[in-house]
């Protein structure tokens, strides 16, 4: 199943949320903020702040509120939330939240290490917080991890992916973001499971999710949008990994997508210099170097020639 590639793709900053949550250290709300007003000047138009869980599970996103309190809103930038219950989505929406999104996975093992319910259960809690958000005109997203492999079960049958995916949609979720959540895809496995997915829904509504942990997630993404896929999920500097993944790597780098697209003729609106620079700030606060490819090449020419532009006038620290 081959189609012409699209002329534009939407791409779905994460780098806030699923970029962070996975980090040792606790980042302060200040440089959250930052990092999330330089990328919504950088032309994206999705930018998924921060989420309302527990602080116990995931202490890193503790300060959700706050975080949502002081960025700036941009004209024409969302700004989605990850909530995990009701308790959540109230939060959420106290905090201003106007799209969020609810998460599930396709293996029943993940599911029961990540949100502590089987796949059933967690479609159950999901209807009353569809229902409210739909009742007040709030976006919603819904997250299917493991639709390429399992940490803990291996190989994941794509029949079991399309069952959730139909759940989601029956529940009235708009926008399904499929999920290699430990990186273990390969070009011909997203054919696979992207055309059994497209042989019932259109692909207005999916989204594709992948972590780069064995090198192979610009692959995976241009297999998908070969296959009319229009949205795509990525991280700036590469920046993620998963609390109940072992293993896994950042996600696919917002940079080297946006450079990837560029060069295709394909529009996504982003300006790179800007998205090198809120990178570059926000690795600077981590204190380590970038995995983006776009960003270590950026660096490392920059430093040859003994030029200092605005995009890497911050050096990079790296740990000792």
């Amino acid at each position: 199943m081959t189609t012409q590639s699209p002329r534009a793709i939407n791409v779905y900053e994460v780098g806030p949320r699923d970029g962070l949550q996975n980090e040792v250290q606790i980042v302060p709300v200040g440089v959250k903020v930052q990092y999330i007003n330089m990328l919504s000047r950088t032309g994206l138009r999705a930018i998924e702040a921060t989420s309302f869980v527990s602080p116990r599970a995931i202490p890193q996103l503790a300060d959700s509120t706050e975080v949502m309190a002081g960025i700036k809103r941009e004209e024409g930038v969302t700004y989605p939330v990850l909530v995990p219950n009701m308790k959540g989505f109230e939060r959420a929406v106290s905090a201003g939240a106007r799209q969020i999104a609810v998460f599930t996975a396709a293996s029943e093992s993940f599911t029961r290490a990540n949100i502590n319910s089987t796949i059933e259960e967690s479609l159950l809690a999901f209807r009353p917080i569809v229902e409210a958000a739909k009742a007040s005109g709030i976006g919603i997203r819904g997250y299917i991890s493991t639709a390429f492999g399992c940490p803990y079960e291996g190989s994941v049958d794509r029949n079991r992916v399309l069952s959730v995916a139909r759940s989601l949609l029956e529940l009235g979720v708009t926008e399904l973001s499929i999920g290699d959540t430990i990186g273990v895809a390969t070009p011909r496995q997203v054919e696979e499971v992207l055309s059994l997915l497209l042989s019932t829904m259109p692909s207005a509504t999916l989204a594709v999710h992948f972590h780069d942990t064995r090198g192979t997630a610009l692959a995976n993404t241009l297999k998908a949008i070969d296959l009319g896929i229009t949205t795509v999920d990525s991280s700036s500097a590469g920046l993620g990994g998963c609390p109940y993944a072992p293993g896994a790597a950042g996600n696919l780098a917002t940079e080297d997508l946006v450079y990837m697209l560029d060069g295709m003729g394909i529009e996504t609106g982003v300006n790179l210099g800007k998205l090198a620079e809120a990178s570059i700030f926000i690795l600077n606060a981590l204190g380590r170097p970038p995995a983006s490819k776009y960003l270590q090449a950026l660096i490392a020419s920059e430093g040859d020639s003994g030029k200092s532009s605005r995009a890497t006038k911050l050096p990079v620290r790296r740990k000792q």
